[in-house]
Parts: structure tokens; C-alpha cells; sequence
């Protein structure tokens, strides 16, 4: 699949953000605006908007604050002590602030949107990143630190699980959606239908770590929470290399998206995606000075000999709907397999 922006311009426009983020109307109303012109634009997308109230979303809900800054996405707030992490487990997630914003936002979307306009998850970051957001960088030292240290650590995860897994089955009753399927859009204004895999996670923070350490402390938590779902959509930003071979391995993980794919040789990434059955739903970087088509023609190769399954996020902009219409019609003539690609537990 290829995924043509109609736009240039930021993945996602933050002027006058904090207006939006207080009122669910015009958060509505402002993602409507990005996936209206998607309808009928030549891509293999499907137009989908989202209450987009940033990495503080699933942390807000266990208590911790958070600080709005003009034109900024949220801060978190300061960390919270142990105890009150531990009194996470007793909140009640569907009377929470921030997910009565959601619930509100996807109310006016069915009410007024249109059924061509997908509404779909609001950001959840993954079980370990809600552990380190809710405890703070105490939480690095003590994986380090001696047993009893190291006890506290599992116990923050367990918690931010219960957490990861309230937060997301609240979401899911919210769209109607079922637990091993959803449409996922990843914070643009066009998405993908996976048929199966229901859930989806950033794991941004476990990039400061050593392998051994994501073996240990993130990869158990993270098939945990996807398990129920069927498994599902991963995203970290930054270089490491070692962890996309970790979630290319491990079989929850259906997709993965790269935050900072200018970092990595595709090449390199198509081949793990296409030796262990992972979707890459991601971009991947232009050359400098490279066309529209000359982009699709060379990403579009690559997949074509690597037999990787690829929902691409095109990082050049068409000059005009026609030359979009060429990059699709290129796409699909470069990327029909010539066999069966494998495939990660049925998707």
C-alpha cells in the first residue's frame, strides 16, 4: 500500500493546538478539515481522524498532570511517587478527564462525520514508555539497581499494564470496534484496516536501553498488552537497531513504524520485515532532490525484491493530482508480488 499526502507541510499542525486540546468540538473539527480532502485524492488510504491528545493521554488518566504550551503538543508533568502509581489500578478510566474528552470527540464524529471518514485510536503509548512517563528517569537506575530496586520496576509495569489494557478496551467499546481488528492512522490523516491486530503502542523510551534490557523489561510487558488484541502496531522513534530486531521477532508485533526512518538503510529494514513476516507501516526517506516517481520507483523496487509487506508513508509531495495518480498506478505495478510473501500469524 502507498499513502499519498495531498499536503505538505508537518505531520501535524500544533498552531493553536491548546484550544483544540480543551475542546472536543474543535479538535473534531480541525481533524475533519486534514481528512476531507483524503476522500477523493489517489492514495490506498482511508481518510480517519482522531481525539489527538498526545503522549500524556494514557499517564492523565493514572493522575499525573500535564503542561500545554503555545502551539506545543502536551508536557507531562512531574513524576509520581510509587504509591500513587500503585493507586492507578483503582481509577476508574472511563470517568477520566482526558477519556471523556475521547468519548466526546468519537460522539460528534458519529453524530456528524461522515462513514467514509474512519474515526480511530487516540495515542497510547506502550507499557514501558507509561512506566517511565508516570515514575520519571528513576526508573532507569533502579533496572540497574539491585534486586529489591528491580522488584519495584516489574511492579511499576504491572500497573501501567492493567493501565495499557483498561485504556485501550475503553477506546475500543467507544469506536464499536472489535479486539482484534481496528483502522489505524498513526496521527495522519489516512490510515490502514488491519484485519487482524487491535492494538497499538509507542515505545519510544526503549531506545535508551541495552538489549538485554528490552529482552528483560520491555518485550514480555509488550506481547502481554498486544496478546488480547490479537497482537498489533508498534511505533518508536529514533536509532536501534537491536529493538526492531527484537519486535520483528517477536510475534505480537504485526507492524512497526519508525519515527525517524532517515536514521536507518531501508534496505536493511525491508529485509527483517520480509524475512520475519512484519508489516513496516512507515515512512522512509527521500534522497535529496529526488522526484515523486523516482522515490516510488526506487522504495517501490526494493520491496519488490525483498518481498516485504509495506504500507508506505510517502515523504515527497505529487506537484498535482495527476502525478499522485502516477505514483499509485507505479506502486502497484512494482510491488504486485511474484509470490506469496510470508506472513506473521495470519495478517
Amino acid at each position: 500500500m502507498l499513502l499519498i499526502s495531498p499536503e505538505s507541510g508537518p505531520l501535524y499542525d500544533t498552531t493553536d493546538y491548546a484550544r483544540r486540546f480543551a475542546d472536543p468540538q474543535q479538535m473534531w473539527e480541525s481533524e475533519i478539515r486534514r481528512a476531507q480532502p483524503i476522500l477523493d485524492w489517489p492514495t490506498d488510504g482511508i481518510p480517519t481522524v482522531r481525539p489527538n491528545l498526545g503522549v500524556v493521554f494514557v499517564p492523565s488518566i493514572a493522575g499525573q498532570g500535564y503542561e500545554l504550551k503555545d502551539d506545543q503538543m502536551p508536557w507531562p508533568g512531574e513524576p509520581l511517587p510509587l504509591d500513587a502509581i500503585r493507586a492507578a489500578r483503582r481509577v476508574n478510566v472511563a470517568e477520566a478527564s482526558l477519556m471523556r474528552r475521547a468519548e466526546a470527540f468519537y460522539r460528534i464524529h458519529h453524530e456528524r462525520g461522515s462513514a467514509d471518514i474512519a474515526p480511530y485510536h487516540a495515542d497510547t503509548q506502550g507499557v514501558f514508555d507509561i512506566a517511565h512517563l508516570l515514575y520519571g528517569d528513576e526508573i532507569l537506575t533502579a533496572m540497574a539497581g539491585a534486586p529489591a530496586e528491580q522488584a519495584e520496576v516489574f511492579e511499576l509495569l504491572e500497573v501501567s499494564l492493567d493501565l495499557y489494557l483498561k485504556v485501550t478496551r475503553r477506546l475500543k467499546d467507544l469506536l464499536g470496534e472489535p479486539a482484534g481488528s481496528m483502522i489505524h492512522g498513526h496521527g495522519t490523516s489516512q490510515g490502514a484496516f488491519f484485519p487482524k491486530g487491535g492494538a497499538r503502542a509507542a515505545e519510544d523510551t526503549a531506545i535508551l536501553l541495552s538489549p538485554a534490557m528490552i529482552r528483560h523489561f520491555v518485550m514480555p510487558f509488550l506481547r502481554r498488552s498486544l496478546a488480547p488484541f490479537d497482537g498489533g502496531f508498534v511505533h518508536y522513534c529514533g536509532l536501534h537497531r537491536p529493538l526492531f530486531e527484537e519486535l520483528c521477532r517477536c510475534p505480537e508485533v504485526l507492524a512497526i513504524d519508525l519515527g525517524n526512518p532517515e536514521k536507518y538503510d531501508p534496505c536493511w529494514v525491508l529485509e527483517r520485515c520480509a524475512a520475519s513476516g512484519t508489516v513496516l507501516y512507515s515512512r522512509l526517506s527521500a534522497l535529496d532532490g529526488e522526484g515523486a516517481l523516482a522515490y516510488v520507483r526506487r522504495l517501490g523496487t526494493l520491496v519488490r525484491e525483498t518481498k516485504a509487506r509495506t504500507i508506505l508513508r510517502a515523504t515527497v509531495q505529487p506537484r498535482s493530482r495527476e502525478e499522485a495518480s502516477e505514483m499509485l498506478a507505479l506502486w502497484h505495478e512494482l510491488t504486485q508480488p511474484d509470490a506469496e510473501p510470508r506472513r506473521k500469524n495470519g495478517l
